[in-house]
């Protein structure tokens, strides 16, 4: 599959775009199917509806803040027990080569491994 990657870090937030060679109606699918948010969530974490808590077995867990099926989800996302709680916005839009996401992680606290975690959601986006 042919991907094009963009990644930005600066103090606050990561984003890393891929445009993923498949039509958005196929990767929504992908995500929304069981096990589908894994790869942003981590084991055992599954996207709700608006309100709706997720948990992951390494621990991570949040709430699911937006929901607007093949457009955009937006989570909390707190690394661990009492960490600080970030935002990831998870936005996805048809182009002619397929299907744009663009993931956002947001509201970093000083210290937060930036290069780590620009790692584990280009690994994510990866996944499609």
């Amino acid at each position: 599959m042919d991907t094009v990657t963009e990644e930005t870090v600066d103090s606050k937030s990561v984003k890393v775009t891929r445009v993923v060679a498949k039509p958005l109606r196929e990767v929504w699918d992908e995500l929304m199917r069981p096990n589908g948010a894994e790869p942003l969530l981590g084991e055992g974490g599954a996207l709700g509806s608006k309100g709706d808590n997720w948990e992951s077995a390494d621990g991570s867990y949040g709430v699911t803040r937006s929901f607007h099926p093949m457009e955009q989800v937006r989570f909390s996302w707190h690394e661990s027990e009492g960490a600080p709680r970030t935002l990831v916005e998870v936005d996805f839009k048809e182009v002619d080569e397929g299907t744009q996401i663009d993931l956002i992680h947001d509201f970093l606290p000083e210290g937060a491994d930036r290069d780590a975690l620009s790692a584990r959601w280009q690994k994510a986006l990866d996944a499609f």
